[in-house]
């Protein structure tokens, strides 16, 4: 191969683009929740589907808050809060499906506000 050949080759695979850490969680968050939706319309002959999708959620929302309560975390104290309050929200709530006592719509209602909010801060 020819110094041609290998410039092209060598920048024709950076057609990935570089992600974001707001790109990143928008991806964890989409593809959580689109796993959400799409197993809670089949309970019965997926459960255990179900059940993983709900646990990856809650570990979603612990990394978040194990995150926002880093005395490093740059942001503002009332975002943190409120982060750190969804995630406790959804821990109760994912036991609360678990036990039949609810539903999962609102943990996905939950995280498409936070697509919608992460989604629109990307794009300023």
């Amino acid at each position: 191969m020819n110094a041609l050949q290998m410039a092209r080759t060598a920048y024709s695979n950076t057609a990935a683009p570089i992600k974001t850490p707001r790109g990143t969680e928008y991806e964890a968050f989409a593809r959580i929740t689109h796993r959400l939706h799409e197993t809670s319309g089949n309970k019965k002959n997926s459960y255990a589907a179900y059940v993983k999708a709900l646990h990856d959620n809650r570990r979603l929302w612990t990394l978040l808050a194990s995150n926002v309560a880093e005395k490093e975390n740059k942001l503002p104290a009332n975002l943190r809060a409120q982060i750190f309050y969804l995630a406790q929200f959804t821990a109760k709530h994912t036991s609360d499906i678990l036990s039949k006592k609810a539903d999962e719509s609102a943990l996905i209602e939950i995280n498409t506000a936070i697509m919608r909010g992460l989604h629109k801060e990307g794009h300023k």
